[in-house]
């Protein structure tokens, strides 16, 4: 796509273009890699609307069919309500970006990103993430960026920057880095038990991959950027400040330490009620607003969360730095759900349930940009608003609870066994109770504990935990004084600087987040979190371990039972017959569930919770396509007529098996129609008195059957024969 100006970073075949899209936008650019193009604009409101206190910033991602070739499903043909991904990739820009604005700019801001074009290998999410960046650093919005951000795999041992979807299939990592020249901002992603000082190196090669985009983004500021505006900023009236902190910053320290989460909510809304007081008392009606109240509050409580942490490392739950909450494991709490687990740690707890399924149940995917095409594990968080005392929105998730689900989502599959080894669709469930802090890493603890109880055979527990971040800074900028914090509370996730989420085994890191509130984390303080996070993982899964100490070996009564049976791949579609007739007759008579692997290796899924049903379908199958099993002289079978003519019908014995029953076999006595005896589909008794050497053909006999059951229930009726008299 030809634009006015644009600059290519050839490490990464990445090209940045701007100038003739989208002109009326504060910026606009389109990132091209391959031939996948996503479009970012950003724009900014001019006025703020009357009475906001918070910094409304949108950022929205996405996919149109068009990019792919492709007509969206559906009645309207129209692109519909975000998908997953679409949500996914929107967060991922949105953190990194939301900590550089300046302190006091409220006007909103909307990225939006449009992918255009679509080469099913490479990814458009990374895209995204640096349009974003180049969009808001061209514009004349006030910003301090530019950002950069990279997906690093590893791959044989080897570090890979941006990896085709291709190659991501064979990586371990997958870890997306933002950072800017100096610091890391954000991290996101899922590894296979990765020890963390091998983590500590992707995050390096991550933050050196970055800087080429950094350098390129600068130079298409200077081809094309605007001068930065200056925007009004939102702060309180001197006036009503010094009146707010004179009557609340002495008590404001006393009001949240040492006392529990609804304590301390009431002690900060007391103390806001009587700041107001003072204010209608000194300065009168109409002469305040309501946002002065918020602003100045949101300062006199983030001092005081931090001050005794940062000088005596005391938190205002009591705590030091490294101490987590109490932690209370439960498991199999739920009698009729195939797994369930509650996981407690201080207020925070999380019903997590588990459920079992045939691979058929597996949810597919539908992303343009190509990749895997469905998923057998899914982890659905759900956050309702009693959970932290509220009323409030219920009902479809929100994009908090699609990124918390996502994440605990993925620090879970990599200790999920192979679908060989365990062939169930699992969806896991994780319902919040109750809410102070780290929800998702009680979805990852309880979802880890939720399997075992199901019998699951994970290859390791896996715990998450999250660390904290206070610092202290200089007139610059600089970061003076720091200390990092274990499992926050939801008050230090607020106030702090840093949320920084790690799940693992004993052996390794297996998903992380890491959000920030300041403008650069810089590697000595992530080195300390992800050791102190290692350490705190360890302690909660002796708790765990201690309530479940492994996968149960049985499943429970209610979960479906499985069997895997291997037939010829070149009998698949005689096991499917025509239009799926052979494979839905097995279904409705034997009342199991059948799968066939999509992979053309011949393996059948059978599910059931009736043994007696699970046999049938086997022996059928087997009899079927086995190859061993034949209709045999002598035995009696209970077929299903699937024709008739003037001289007989013949009998479906076996599975796709069946052989004639002349006329004058039907009955004992003189049949002149064989519809006088049976019609098709009827299921009738017959032996088998005879199979042709030469043709094959199997000759039955209804008559002969019948004959030989009435004998047989004449034996078992008649009485025993008196025992002889006992030697004398």
């Amino acid at each position: 796509m030809n634009q006015k100006h644009s600059v290519t970073v050839p490490e990464l075949g990445m090209t940045f273009a701007t100038g003739s899209l989208a002109h009326l936008a504060n910026g606009a650019v389109t990132v091209t890699v391959g031939e996948t193009t996503v479009f970012v604009s950003a724009t900014a409101a001019e006025n703020i609307k009357p009475g906001q206190d918070f910094f409304p910033l949108t950022v929205d991602y996405r996919e149109k069919y068009a990019a792919a070739g492709r007509f969206p499903g559906g009645y309207f043909k129209r692109e519909g309500r975000p998908s997953e991904k679409e949500i996914l990739t929107s967060r991922l820009c949105d953190r990194p970006c939301r900590p550089l604005f300046p302190a006091g700019f409220l006007n909103e801001v909307q990225v939006i990103g449009l992918l255009l074009s679509a080469d099913q290998q490479h990814e458009s999410d990374i895209s995204m993430i640096n349009g974003a960046s180049a969009a808001l650093a061209i514009s004349d919005i006030p910003w301090d960026g530019p950002i950069a951000g990279v997906r690093v795999a590893e791959i044989d041992g080897q570090f890979v920057a941006n990896p085709t979807i291709e190659q991501m299939f064979s990586s371990r990592l997958d870890l997306i880095y933002v950072g800017n020249e100096k610091d890391m901002l954000m991290i996101e992603g899922s590894a296979d038990q990765l020890p963390e000082d091998r983590f500590i190196e992707a995050l390096e090669f991550g933050h050196k991959s970055i800087q080429p985009i950094i350098k390129a983004i600068k130079e298409l500021v200077a081809l094309a950027g605007k001068p930065k505006r200056q925007f009004p900023l939102v702060v309180a009236s001197p006036a009503a400040r010094a009146i707010i902190e004179r009557v609340a910053a002495p008590k404001i320290v006393d009001a949240i330490f040492g006392k529990e989460k609804q304590v301390r909510a009431a002690n900060v809304k007391a103390l806001k009620e009587e700041a107001k007081a003072a204010l209608l008392a000194e300065l009168g009606e109409g002469k305040f607003a309501d946002s002065d109240v918020a602003i100045v509050f949101e300062d006199l409580q983030y001092k005081a969360y931090r001050q005794t942490v940062i000088e005596r490392g005391v938190r205002a739950d009591g705590r030091d730095e490294i101490s987590l909450r109490k932690i209370d494991c439960q498991v199999g709490v739920l009698p009729r759900v195939h797994g369930s687990a509650i996981f407690q740690r201080g207020d925070t707890q999380g019903l997590v349930i588990t459920t079992l399924g045939p691979t058929k149940e597996a949810q597919d995917l539908d992303a343009l940009t190509g990749g895997a095409r469905s998923k057998s594990f899914i982890l659905h968080y759900n956050f309702p608003p009693f959970s932290v005392g509220e009323t409030g929105r219920f009902g479809s998730p929100g994009r908090r609870e699609i990124g918390h689900g996502a994440l605990a989502e993925r620090s879970l599959v990599p200790v999920l066994p192979p679908e060989d080894v365990f062939p169930y669709s699992i969806r896991v469930t994780s319902e919040i109770m109750a809410s102070n802090g780290s929800t998702s890493m009680a979805s990852i603890c309880g979802g880890c504990l939720s399997l075992m109880d199901a019998g699951v055979p994970i290859i390791a527990p896996v715990a998450g935990i999250s660390c904290g971040l206070i610092t202290e800074n200089a007139a610059d900028g600089s970061i003076t004084k720091w200390k990092t914090i274990t499992d926050i509370i939801g008050e230090e996730d607020h106030f702090g600087d840093m949320d920084f989420k790690l799940a693992g085994t004993t052996a390794g890191i297996t998903g992380f987040q890491l959000d920030l509130k300041i403008n650069g984390l810089p590697f000595e303080i992530a080195k300390k979190a992800i050791y102190q996070a290692r350490d705190a993982r360890i302690e909660i899964l002796k708790k765990m371990i201690g309530a479940l100490p492994a996968p149960r070996a049985n499943l429970s009564t209610y979960a479906p039972r499985i069997q895997t049976i291997q037939i010829d791949p070149e009998k698949i579609g005689l096991l499917i017959g025509p239009g799926g007739k052979t494979i839905r007759r097995i279904t409705e008579t034997t009342g199991a569930q059948i799968d066939i692997a999509e992979d053309d290796s011949g393996k059948v899924f059978i599910y059931s919770n009736n043994a007696d049903s699970m046999n049938r379908a086997v022996q059928e199958i087997d009899a079927l396509c086995g190859g061993g099993a034949q209709i045999e002289v002598g035995k009696i079978y209970k077929g299903v007529v699937k024709g008739t003519k003037e001289f007989g019908a013949f009998v479906e014995c076996l599975p796709g098996k069946e052989g004639l029953v002349h006329i004058s076999e039907l009955a004992d006595f003189r049949v002149r129609r064989t519809e006088d005896v049976c019609k098709v589909g009827d299921e009738i008794t017959v032996k088998c008195i005879g199979i042709d050497e030469k043709t094959g053909k199997v000759r039955l006999s209804r008559k002969a059957a019948m004959k030989e059951l009435e004998q047989k229930q004449q034996q078992e009726a008649a009485p025993a024969a008196p025992a002889a008299p006992a030697a004398q």
